[in-house]
């Protein structure tokens, strides 16, 4: 019991519900529609297991391996020195096991899709992906882009799952994958100010460490301004949506304003960690949750 209190604490498990109301949020998108053009549609209780397993899963090996790729990296810096594999309270061997066990778990879940074959056929390459995200800060700035490719990837999943259809994906789940993408892009932007000095030092390519903090604010500012007019347009295509959801998005934009209030510091004072981290987590799990709750209520 000890050892999976370790593991979640590794892989910070709360932070799941980052991804995954977006990915329920897709799906009862999909599911509505299902609905609209045959009245006569009964879902299917098993694919929205299937998907909270994956989503469960798929975060939890690509958060773990990220834990691991970054070992020798957190030793070094000192904000992260006491996490887990630096301080010793979990092996690299546990790790390891940990992430190829909740690899297989969410590959082993994509069977619960069958017929459909789809999620089955790109569940190794959707790993593949979510993993090399953990090397993108090495040679790329663009690696809070890949970090949000990663957790857009929710959306589009639950959709397809739902409706089994790769091509063509309608506009709808695409203009929500886009946000989620913004979205993610713009609060990791403001999470990485926490290390600027350490990522200029080590030659790491976050945008706060090569750009400095005011270009990683300013960017993460149009990142959200792009995340929330990419959710007002879904209204705009998708009928199924009306004014409920619509004031969902004014919400949102509020409190992803009141993030950037909290985050960035007045003048040149330092970053304050504790401001960071409270807009980090608790301001974005307003939106991801609030988004959900008002977008189920509007579809049904």
């Amino acid at each position: 019991m000890d050892l999976l209190q370790k593991l979640l604490g590794l892989i910070r498990f709360s932070h799941t519900l980052f991804a995954l109301p977006f990915a329920l949020l897709g799906g009862a998108m999909a599911l509505k529609l299902n609905w609209h053009e045959n009245p006569e549609y009964y879902p299917r209780i098993i694919e929205w297991f299937g998907i909270l397993l994956c989503m469960v899963f798929a975060r939890s090996a690509a958060m773990g391996f990220n834990r691991w790729a970054d070992r020798k990296l957190d030793a070094q810096n000192p904000r992260t020195t006491n996490r887990h594999l630096p301080s010793g309270l979990l092996t690299e061997r546990s790790v390891l096991f940990f992430v190829a066990f909740c690899s297989i778990g969410f590959v082993g879940s994509t069977l619960l899709f069958l017929p459909n074959r789809i999620p089955f056929f790109f569940s190794l390459p959707v790993l593949l992906f979510l993993f090399c995200y953990s090397y993108t800060k090495r040679w790329t700035v663009a690696a809070h882009f890949w970090l949000g490719g990663a957790l857009m990837l929710a959306p589009l999943a639950s959709w397809i799952v739902i409706r089994p259809v790769l091509f063509p994906i309608p506009l709808p789940p695409i203009l929500l994958a886009l946000a989620v993408l913004f979205w993610t892009a713009g609060f990791d932007l403001i999470y990485a100010t926490q290390d600027t000095e350490f990522d200029h030092k080590t030659g790491l390519f976050s945008v706060p460490g090569k750009y400095g903090n005011k270009t990683a604010f300013r960017l993460s500012a149009i990142c959200h301004v792009v995340s929330v007019l990419c959710l007002a347009a879904i209204p705009c295509v998708y009928e199924l949506f009306g004014l409920i959801f619509e004031l969902g998005v004014v919400a949102a934009a509020l409190i992803l304003a009141v993030e950037h209030w909290i985050a960035v510091p007045q003048s040149d004072k330092p970053i304050d960690l504790v401001r960071v981290n409270v807009a980090f987590f608790q301001m974005n799990i307003f939106v991801s949750i609030g988004l959900l709750v008002v977008g189920l209520f509007d579809l049904w």
